[in-house]
Parts: C-alpha cells; structure tokens; sequence
C-alpha cells in the first residue's frame, strides 16, 4: 500500500445516540489539526451494532457537524457496508488458528469466576475493570467446536492472545504524540495481554470494534488517529491485530476528555451537554469551542 500523500485524519462516531461536547472536542481538534499540517479530514460512521445504530441518530451527527463548521471529504465510510472485508480478514486470523470460537454465556462467565474466588484466587482484570474471559473453550477440539456451531450454538470468535503474541517478531509498541501540536512522539509499550482473549466477531455480524477499526485505518490510509484518552490502553488490541494482519501503524494522539460536572465523562444520555439541545437554547459554535476550551 502506497503511502498517503498528506497527513489523513478521521472522525469516526457511532449513530447510537446524539453528539456531545466531547464529540464536538474531538471533532473539532480533528479538524483543526488537518488544517494545521496540510491534511485531510474524513468521516467515518462506526455502525456494526445494527440494533442501536439508526439513520435517524447518524442524519443528526451530520447536522451537528455541519453546524459546528466541520468539513469533511466524501464520500462518508459506513462500516454496516463492508462487512464483507472484515470477514475476510476474519478468515485470515480462523486459518491461521489466532482465533478460536468461545461459548460461555454471561452467566456462565459470572460463575465461572465466581467459583475461582471462592477458592481464593484473584481474578485478573482488563485496564477497563471488566474481569477477563476465562478461555475454557480453547481446549476443545476440531471436531467439538464444528458440532457445537453446526447445531447452533451461540457463540463469539475472541482473540487467542497468547498465541498471537507467540507469532511477533519483536515487542508492540506505537507512536503517541505527546501533545496537541503533534511536534513530538515517545514509544509507548503495547500491552495487549493486559485485555486477554478479546471478542474479534460475533456469530451474527462478522466483525467487531477492534477488528473494523483496523480494517478501516488502513482501508482509508488513515495517518493520524486522534481520539480520546479513554481508548489509550485499547491500542494495544489494534496494534497486535495491525501487526498480525500485515496492516500499516498510524501514528496515535489520544486526546483530552471533556468531563461532565461530576467529573465523569460525558456519555449519550447527559442531554445537557447534547449539541442539539445546546443548539436549541442558542448556543453558538463560537461558544461552544469556549466550553471545550479550543
């Protein structure tokens, strides 16, 4: 793949619900910063989750963004339309055995774990505080995991990160820019043992945010991803799938949060940090960039 001729930035929000100041923060400082280097911007629409993605909440993110003065280049990447390429890159991972098909429900995780606490043992967790998946199902055979799917059998592709790791040549790690003005980059170690064996895809839907991610990076010569804080430690899973998948490394910022009054994020359902509803109550985007101090 040949490199990109200018730096290639993207915002890439979910349709499951309404823009936020954090949103419009990393919107904005996407765009702000392809100006500043000669880049170009691109919109990405990051809808697998087909149940709670709607076109109703994706026509309002480009109302948003249109408003805020936000320009981006077409035509718009909805990931629900390729599904298609990630499976190809998801056989690629099942010839080679990184993935394998992992059945245990939600309870039967719970139990699981709960059982070994009671033992004494302290199960680990990921950097997210979620307890890791107990990967029993890595010990079943050939032969038992083809029965158990043919009849049916719900089930998710996760990761076999211990085997992945086996097959690098060298340890992870990526570029971080340490600051807005992206002048400099330090080395950060990838961990991506820390999330364990991650789901890769779903039975029903061929793909999922690690593995789409990837894809689309470096379907759209992504050179710069810059996003929140809140997805720093999350590279590590992408770093080891860009490097098992053969896929070029951009360079990362993981930017600021904008937090709500209690200190939390923002999410979704704080309507008061919505744009439209600050829009509705006559806020300019001349203010708004106040608010998020850009």
């Amino acid at each position: 793949m040949n490199a990109p001729a200018k730096p290639v930035f993207r915002f890439a929000p979910s349709p499951n619900g309404e823009l936020h100041l954090g949103h419009a923060y990393s919107a904005l400082l996407n765009d702000r910063l392809a100006e500043a280097v000669g880049g170009r911007l691109l919109l990405r629409i990051e809808d697998i989750d087909v149940t709670r993605c709607t076109p109703e909440f994706e026509a309002a993110i480009l109302r948003d963004l249109g408003w805020l003065g936000i320009r981006w280049e077409e035509p718009v990447r909805r990931q629900s339309e390729h599904f298609g390429e990630y499976e190809t890159l998801l056989r690629r991972l099942i010839d080679a055995e990184l993935v394998y098909p992992a059945f245990m429900s939600r309870g039967e995780i719970r139990a699981h774990i709960a059982e070994a606490e009671t033992k004494g043992l302290r199960w680990p967790r990921d950097p997210d505080g979620a307890p890791l998946y107990p990967g029993a199902d890595k010990e079943l055979s050939k032969a038992k995991r083809r029965r158990r799917i043919a009849d049916g059998e719900p089930f998710a592709w996760r990761l076999d990160t211990e085997a992945a790791l086996a097959r690098l040549p060298a340890p992870l790690s990526w570029r971080e820019f340490t600051g807005e003005t992206l002048a400099e980059t330090q080395e950060v170690e990838a961990r991506p043992q820390d999330w364990g064996d991650v789901v890769i895809a779903r039975r029903e839907i061929p793909t999922s945010y690690h593995l789409s991610v990837v894809a689309d990076d470096a379907l759209q010569d992504i050179t710069h991803v810059v996003r929140g804080r809140d997805l720093y430690f999350a590279t590590s899973i992408q770093r080891l799938l860009q490097n098992l998948l053969g896929l070029p490394e951009p360079n990362y910022f993981h930017h600021r949060l904008v937090l709500g009054p209690d200190g939390r994020k923002l999410s979704k359902s704080l309507g008061d940090s919505g744009l439209a509803a600050l829009r509705e109550q006559g806020v300019s985007p001349a203010e708004i960039r106040q608010m998020i101090g850009l």
